[in-house]
This record gives C-alpha cells, sequence and structure tokens, in this order.
C-alpha cells in the first residue's frame, strides 16, 4: 500500500513512518501544513519549514500546503493537501503520528473517510515511556525544539531526546503531570537523523526564545552532512 506522511518534523510522524515501513508500506509522499499560527490547535509550528531538509535526507517527495491557523478553517487547507497528495501520488492512505489527541485524530479520520483513505496512526495509546525509548534505541536523534508548560525552562531547548532527559523528565511528569511524549502539548521536538535517512540534518545555529514560561529553539541555520 502506499501512503502519504503528515510530517511535522517532530519525533512522532517520523517514528510512525518508520514504523510503517517496518511493516513494508511505501511511503509515496510527506505532506506538510505550514501554519502561519503559532498557537495552531491543529498543526506543529516550531521550525516548520525545516522538513524540507528531512524530506531531502530521506530522498522521499515533501508536498507543503500553508494555512492561516484559523481553528477550524485550517482543516480546510489540511483537507486540499490530502486531496492533491492523493490525487498526485495515488495514495491508499495517510499516516499520523497521533497519540492520544482524539481533536486531531478525529479530525484527520474524517477527511481521510470522505476521500476514500485508510488513516493509519501507528503510535495510537501507545506506552509512552517505551516508545520514547525505542527512539532512543533505534537510533533517532531528537532535540527540543518548543517548550510550553511548567517546570519547563529555557534549560530544556536544543537538548536532546536520550537516557538522560527519560531520566530529567521522569522526576517531574508526576509531580507536574506532564505527558512523557509531551502528548498534552508540554513540549515539541525536531528529528535531526532517522533510521531511514541517508543524510543528517546538523544546526549550525539556532537561538532559545523563552518568555512567558514558554520557548522555542528557532533554527537559523541548518544544513545536510552524509
Amino acid at each position: 500500500m502506499k501512503f502519504g506522511v503528515l510530517l511535522s518534523g517532530g519525533k512522532d510522524s517520523l517514528y510512525a513512518t518508520w514504523k510503517i515501513m517496518q511493516t513494508g508500506g511505501e511511503i509515496a509522499c510527506f505532506i506538510t501544513i505550514n501554519s502561519q499560527n503559532a498557537e495552531s490547535y491543529m498543526f506543529h509550528t516550531p521550525n516548520i519549514s525545516l522538513t524540507r531538509l528531512q524530506a531531502k535526507a530521506s530522498g522521499i517527495t515533501l508536498l507543503e500546503e500553508k494555512t492561516q491557523g484559523v481553528e477550524e478553517e485550517e482543516l480546510d487547507d489540511l483537507n486540499n493537501a490530502i486531496t492533491r497528495a492523493a490525487k498526485e501520488f495515488h495514495l491508499d492512505g495517510i499516516v499520523t503520528g497521533a497519540i492520544q489527541s482524539v481533536y486531531q485524530a478525529s479530525r484527520i479520520e474524517r477527511i481521510c473517510h470522505q476521500e476514500g483513505l485508510w488513516c493509519i496512526s501507528p503510535l495510537w495509546l501507545c506506552d509512552q515511556e517505551s516508545y520514547i525509548r525505542s527512539l532512543i534505541s533505534d537510533g533517532f536523534e531528537v532535540i527540543i525544539a518548543g517548550v510550553y508548560a511548567d517546570p519547563f525552562d529555557a534549560s530544556w531547548l536544543g537538548t536532546w531526546i536520550d537516557n538522560s532527559f527519560i531520566d530529567r523528565i521522569s522526576k517531574i511528569s508526576g509531580k507536574y503531570q506532564i505527558s512523557l511524549a509531551g502528548e498534552g502539548g508540554e513540549y515539541e521536538s525536531f528529528v535531526c537523523y532517522a533510521p531511514f535517512f541517508k543524510q543528517r540534518i546538523i544546526i549550525k545555529d539556532a537561538d532559545k526564545i523563552f518568555e512567558h514560561g514558554a520557548g522555542y529553539y528557532h533554527v537559523k541555520e541548518a544544513g545536510l552532512i552524509s
């Protein structure tokens, strides 16, 4: 079967891609929605333009669609992108990195149903600690690209998701009711390397921007190395 993946640049969409590949599914394209609203209800926004580097690193075609990010109206732009991708790449289904968000998953599923497409979410209701540990053991290289909840501060921005990260977040998850995978919007991530990449993304210049209890890792320059 041929699939298009909704690519955010973060760990969930790229790990979902990896899971589909492992089961023999063909990834025909990536689909990225570039929201002009940093507080979009539907879409990941930190460093969203860098999905172009991820697509190039993996050798998978990227289809991009812009949206103003207006609540519910942004679904029309998602619908347009999925419809265009399905026709252009003859897709059988769409892959998402959804884990627990019924808001996102239900809306994507509705669009897929209307277009006669399968909607596959390989991480749905997974054990989050096992998933994060699998990211590391499977060779993913992931940084924290945004933080949006207590007690996260600027020190987390740009750090790697590794075993020390798991130890650090495990100590605070219970007290602050934080999802280990950031599924409650507590943090966002960016993947610099995945097992199916042919090249690795290197970040050459970036700023940590943190104010009013939230922040993001603004990548100003990045490139690819073999």
